[in-house]
């Protein structure tokens, strides 16, 4: 079975949602916490967002890659609304010249 290239982009767009996703929470679950000067509580900053807004909790390198992964999933998707658009413009130049002259569809 011959697949669609718009089809492998979208399970390329998919999955690296899936991923950043999945990767930003394990760097908010592994973060350093922070202690709350109020309650004394140490909490990472997702559920303290107003406490730690700083972003000093992620490395570099943890930057670096949530940086590559999500730029990476933002050109599959692009490139994937561009495939599939050509695809379809491909598919209706194809149904248009298979048609009788004078039937109109019928």
């Amino acid at each position: 079975m011959n697949t669609r290239p718009s089809s492998i982009l979208r399970s390329m767009v998919l999955g690296g949602l899936l991923v950043s996703a999945l990767v930003r929470v394990l760097i908010l679950l592994t973060a350093s916490p922070v202690p709350d000067p109020v309650s004394g509580r140490t909490e990472p900053s997702l559920f303290a967002p107003l406490i730690s807004r700083d972003w000093d909790y992620i490395t570099p390198l943890q930057n670096w890659l949530m940086i590559v992964l999500v730029s990476a999933t933002l050109i599959c998707f692009v490139a994937w609304v561009v495939v599939a658009w050509r695809e379809r413009r491909q598919d209706a130049a194809g149904t248009q010249s298979r048609r009788m002259v004078g039937r109109q569809g019928r």
